[in-house]
């Protein structure tokens, strides 16, 4: 009797148990989520320069479509494309999201106070994105450079090579940094060079501002670093060649498509320092606890071939101290 009583007991218990430990162990068999990244740029998608990101990532041994996945969204030139792309973004439920530029970083904040943004952004402490590079707070980090400065140094350059050129043109994406502005415009007035601001926020702003320069009798144009510019560089390089306008631009991949002279951060250094924000931030990093970085790789390229079709010659002096010489 007390064997045969045991036995519907030891069924009920081994049920029991198998009704508690069957979904555990279904639960450790299910794959784990692969990360998503998702990327919010202003440029159009043959853009090549975001290739350097997903270069930076396989560095750190992330494969896209093995352990992880990639959304990216262009606005195809379109600032005013970038909020509802950002909500798409987070809709998606990325795991971060990296954002280009002011308007692009902006657009992101805007759209999500938790899903961690990672920045590549001219000046964001002056455009009121964070009070403090040190303590950028909340869900976003990333890496900022120093367009305002930079912008300066270009001038500088410039004026080096050109003594003579006085009027100098400077086209401006107003969604970016006013800062940009304020130190250019000194720069200016201590090179004693008189200085016109032309504004453009979309591509069929970019011809009438170039006419209107040439009608002020620019001798030269000054290009502050953009997203929106460098989704439109190559057209900004045809215009400025049209109008005999010789350009200072704000990195290589402008020089590399017929800007005149550029000086600016290394932009595939940027993405590497972006990766390894993206790959902390998956390892479990808060942003609010990751400092903003700063640029601190700079390179001066010239195009000679650019030189040459303006009747152009770049002093010796300067040629020996550029990085690169595009011939």
């Amino acid at each position: 009797m007390r064997l045969s009583s045991s036995v519907p007991r030891l069924v009920i218990a081994l049920l029991t148990l198998g009704i508690l430990v069957r979904p555990v162990a279904v639960a450790a068999q299910a794959p784990a989520k692969t990360p998503q990244i998702g990327v919010l740029r202003i440029g159009v998608p043959t853009d090549t320069s975001g290739d350097t990101l997903r270069r930076a990532l396989r560095d750190l041994g992330y494969t896209e479509g093995r352990n992880i996945v990639i959304a990216d969204r262009w606005a195809e030139g379109r600032v005013d494309r970038l909020p509802d792309l950002a909500a798409d973004l987070v809709r998606l439920k990325v795991d971060v999201i990296v954002a280009s530029g002011v308007a692009g970083t902006r657009a992101a904040m805007q759209a999500t106070t938790t899903i961690p943004i990672v920045m590549l952004a001219t000046d964001p402490v002056g455009a009121g994105l964070i009070t403090s590079l040190a303590r950028p707070g909340g869900n976003i980090t990333g890496v900022a450079t120093l367009e305002a400065e930079l912008g300066a140094k270009r001038l500088e350059f410039f004026k080096d090579s050109f003594p003579r050129i006085s009027r100098v043109a400077i086209l401006y994406d107003p969604s970016t940094s006013p800062g940009v502005l304020k130190e250019v415009e000194g720069a200016a007035a201590r090179l004693k060079m008189l200085l016109h601001v032309f504004e453009a926020r979309a591509p069929e702003d970019l011809a009438p501002a170039f006419k209107k320069a040439t009608e002020w009798r620019a001798a030269a144009l000054n290009v502050p670093a953009s997203p929106f510019f460098q989704s439109q560089r190559v057209r900004i390089s045809n215009l400025a060649l049209e109008h005999r306008l010789p350009t200072t631009v704000p990195h290589r991949a402008y020089s590399e498509v017929g800007g005149l002279m550029s000086y600016g951060p290394d932009f595939r250094n940027l993405s590497q320092r972006a990766a390894v924000f993206v790959d902390k931030i998956l390892k479990g990093a808060k942003p609010a606890d990751l400092p903003i970085e700063q640029a601190t790789k700079f390179e001066l390229v010239i195009n000679l071939k650019t030189a040459k079709a303006l009747g152009l010659t770049i002093p010796p002096s300067l040629l020996a101290r550029a990085d690169e010489v595009i011939q």
